[in-house]
């Protein structure tokens, strides 16, 4: 695949885990394709990703399933 970035043939798409809101607002979407380029080290989501991450929010109530999850704060 060709970095939109750098345009080296060296970009890939990989599934990661993005958390929207906080608290018991909190929406997490899995596997949201992300474009990963190993040349120049840039990540990206496309304009169509981008669009279906906002119609996943707004229809949260219907497309999301309740998990309760475990959560650790990071301290120093």
């Amino acid at each position: 695949m060709i970095c939109d970035i750098c345009g080296h043939e060296s970009a890939r798409i990989r599934g990661i885990n993005r958390t929207y809101g906080k608290s018991k607002d909190l929406l997490v979407i899995e596997n949201v394709p992300i474009v990963t380029c190993s040349h120049c080290g840039e990540s990206y989501m496309t304009a169509d990703v981008l669009h279906e991450i906002e119609r996943i929010k707004q229809d949260r109530k219907r497309l999301a399933v309740k998990r309760s999850v475990e959560v650790a704060s990071f301290a120093n």
